[in-house]
């Protein structure tokens, strides 16, 4: 029987998420399993032999694999990555440490907060003495002897991945290529990252900074891979291997090795593109998509039915230069862990229990309390059907930690303590949704807001009301969401060459070779990894801003023609100024444009994913049980509790109600409304406006009426 099934994978820092499609039935299993800190990879495994057990099915069956990773996020985040030495051009070697001479913005009036410490200390940021034109000519040849000197002090220091970022490389890289051939003679075995090849645009230090991170989590990830594949091969045999990437395409496990930059976050990315599917199935254009899990919160906007995509960001306060969905995330998770400060102020996070040892709920060691542990004591969790019951859940651990490090202190009972936990963590999620949100010139009350992660829903309604939002959607297997994500993505390579030319100098006749050069390579990159020419689509773009500017916007160039002709050019001009008139309030066509880079992405469909719709039922919804549940403003209410599989569209709950499934639980406060739609979405409105838009339903036949006569 051929491979008709493919496998989406998310390891997060609590659970390792796994989404199973069966392309050919159309049926779709998920489940979780703890993650294995000390080795990703045996976690992933687990979880590979649980899911073929519950969908019935045999290793042979799969045609892929789609793999979103933490561990180069992780690498990041405890400065746990390789030992990296910097070749750069002779007088650029502290590019790094100059950096742009700005302060973050949260420290902009704080004399004690600095920029990060540059990944390669200065003893190893060492020069060749070699120097390329702005145009790409040779101005002073390399001379090797310099660069044979730099690799034998990295001998010396023991390094363990070499970058190599030269000025002007990404016009010329002829000497990037000269030294990354002497650095694998004389040390083959450590890996060597180009910039020309990782970052191949103008802004030296962004491009040294893409670099430089690329070989900092490349030893660490080409590990982890060969270590998965090596476990994959013996336990299941042959299996097409691929790894998500923060752009929100998806790459085969070889291209991965060279591209570790490429993986950081990208699990929140997987997210995103979930997100946006369910966002066109229930009609939404605007949504913000929140990612609770056990140790982070992470935010991605959609807008217009597509997840955000930007050219570069920040990982860890790091500059990046590589294309990124558009994801923020703080320290708020349901592991979070709540503490007094020495003021007596109440705080939640950012330091997570993480699944070792995990909320004191979780009996397997830890002592902290968390915001698990205090939705279980508020009765927001049913200790008996945790996981489907395969943990079992202490309620009398949640409360004693609770007591000792928050009540206590605090002079309060442990339900106040617990909710105060609750009311914490929403303050500090709510202030990272309007971060992303309003501080970008977005309305909140123009979206809806979609809840995934294991402890999304259990807070959405709560943040969605704080922040007036239309509407809370929390799609199946929610918990499991940025997994989801993963086995839907596209095979994806971006490319981007900067040509730096006048609005006069851009015409079609010097841009479209560079695309079609671009294109070239793209094509014969997807057929290598067995994309069918008709799978494939590719997107042209240009990086535009106004002659005198330092920043670019990325404007969208037709490519559905046989040619580029300079119509074409004008049009996408236009459109620059009609863009940069939205996002700046300011656009005038008389102002000179200058083309900055121009950007490919080639993309390898996926097969379309048929989600089934659920026939519409009469019957009510029936609760399986009661208990008391603690609401805001309510205290301790006995609520009704449903199963969700147990829904169907055209089911109606009224708050105070939960929501049980088997990864995930949602609150429905009181005064809210819950429908199910086809797909098995739940929808929870206010009830005012609930009943507000079914007045208007029943208005509109008459009004049509009135029209017509």
């Amino acid at each position: 029987m051929a491979p008709h099934m493919r496998l989406g994978i998310d390891v997060g820092g609590t659970f390792t998420d796994l989404v199973l499609i069966d392309d050919r039935s159309g049926k779709i299993h998920y489940t979780k399993t703890f993650t294995t800190p000390g080795n990703p990879a045996q976690g992933v495994l687990t979880g590979i032999e649980k899911i073929l057990r519950i969908a019935n099915a045999a290793p042979g069956d799969l045609e892929y694999i789609a793999h979103g990773t933490t561990i180069g996020t992780n690498a990041l985040i405890e400065r746990q990555g390789a030992r990296v030495g910097l070749i750069t051009t002779a007088g650029f070697r502290d590019v790094l440490e100059i950096a742009r001479i700005e302060r973050p913005d949260a420290g902009l009036y704080d004399i004690n907060v600095d920029l990060p410490a540059p990944l390669v200390p200065r003893y190893l940021r060492l020069e060749a003495d070699e120097r390329m034109g702005a145009d790409g000519s040779i101005v002073r040849p390399l001379d090797t002897a310099s660069v044979v000197q730099a690799i034998e002090k990295f001998q010396t220091e023991h390094v363990q991945a070499i970058a190599i970022c030269l000025l002007f490389g990404f016009r010329n890289p002829v000497h990037e290529h000269l030294i990354r051939e002497m650095c694998q003679e004389i040390l083959p075995d450590v890996p060597v990252t180009l910039a020309g090849e990782i970052a191949p645009e103008f802004r030296e230090f962004e491009r040294t900074s893409t670099t430089v991170i690329n070989a900092y989590l490349t030893p660490i990830t080409e590990r982890y891979l060969d270590s998965l594949q090596a476990k994959l091969q013996a336990s299941f045999g042959a299996i097409d291997l691929r790894i998500m990437q923060t752009s929100g395409g998806a790459m085969t496990a070889q291209a991965a090795r060279s591209r570790a930059v490429n993986m950081v976050n990208s699990g929140p990315a997987g997210g995103a593109l979930a997100t946006a599917l369910f966002g066109r199935l229930t009609g939404d254009t605007r949504i913000i998509g929140c990612d609770m899990g056990g140790t982070s919160f992470d935010i991605g906007l959609i807008v217009d039915a597509h997840p955000r995509v930007k050219s570069e960001g920040e990982f860890e306060g790091y500059p990046v230069k590589i294309p990124m969905i558009d994801v923020e995330g703080i320290g708020a998770g349901g592991g979070s862990i709540a503490w007094v400060d020495a003021g007596g102020g109440l705080n939640v996070g950012p330091r997570s229990a993480g699944s070792d040892p995990g909320p004191a709920c979780y009996g397997q060691g830890g002592i902290y309390p968390t915001v698990t542990d205090a939705n279980l004591a508020l009765g927001r969790l049913n200790p008996d059907y945790f996981l489907g019951s395969e943990i079992q859940l202490h309620p009398d651990r949640a409360q004693a930690a609770i007591q000792e490090y928050v009540a206590s202190p605090l002079k309060m009972s442990v339900a106040e303590a617990a909710a105060g936990i609750l009311r914490v963590v929403n303050a500090n999620m709510v202030r990272g949704i309007s971060v992303n949100s309003t501080q970008k010139g977005y309305d909140t009350r123009e979206f809806s807001l979609l809840a995934f992660g294991g402890a999304g829903p259990l807070h959405a309604v709560e943040l969605a009301q704080e922040l007036g939002m239309r509407r809370v959607i929390v799609p199946p297997f929610c918990s499991v969401f940025s997994a989801f994500g993963a086995v839907t993505a596209d095979l994806r390579h971006d490319y981007v060459r900067t040509v730096a030319l006048s609005q006069a100098e851009a015409t079609a006749e010097r841009l479209e070779p560079v695309f079609r050069d671009m294109e070239t390579h793209a094509r014969a990159q997807l057929a290598q990894e067995n994309v069918s020419p008709e799978a494939v689509v590719v997107q042209w773009a240009a990086d535009l801003r106004y002659e005198g500017q330092s920043y670019e916007l990325t404007i969208p160039v037709a490519n559905d023609e046989p040619r580029l002709t300079d119509p074409h050019i004008a049009e996408t001009i236009q459109l620059f100024h009609d863009t940069h008139s939205r996002v700046y309030a300011y656009g005038d066509p008389g102002e000179r444009v200058e083309c900055v880079s121009l950007r490919l992405t080639a993309i390898g469909r996926a097969p379309a994913l048929k989600l089934a719709r659920q026939k519409k039922t009469a019957r009510p919804a029936k609760p399986k049980s009661k208990r008391k549940v603690y609401f805001f403003e309510r205290g301790f209410v006995m609520t009704a509790i449903y199963e969700r599989s147990e829904l169907r569209p055209g089911h109606k709950l009224t708050g105070p109600s939960l929501i049980e499934e088997t990864t995930s639980t949602t609150v429905v406060p009181p005064r809210f409304i819950c429908s199910v739609d086809v797909y098995g979405n739940l929808l929870i409105e206010p009830a005012l406006r609930s009943k507000a838009a079914r007045s208007s339903s029943k208005r509109a036949p008459k009004a049509k009426q009135a029209e017509r006569k």
